[in-house]
């Protein structure tokens, strides 16, 4: 294998593992949202 190659090949590993952990972060420190209750304007009415 060439350098060229070598070179190519370590800046895509990198480049992917990079985004990859930059999305882990932003997927895992979001702020979490209220999960919606969908019988919430239900509650009042017999079943």
């Amino acid at each position: 294998m060439n350098t060229s190659a070598l070179i190519l090949m370590l800046a895509v590993q990198v480049t992917v593992t990079g985004l990859t952990a930059w999305f882990y972060y932003r997927v895992l420190s979001s702020k979490q949202k209220p999960e919606l209750d969908s019988y919430a304007e239900n509650d009042d009415e017999p079943r």
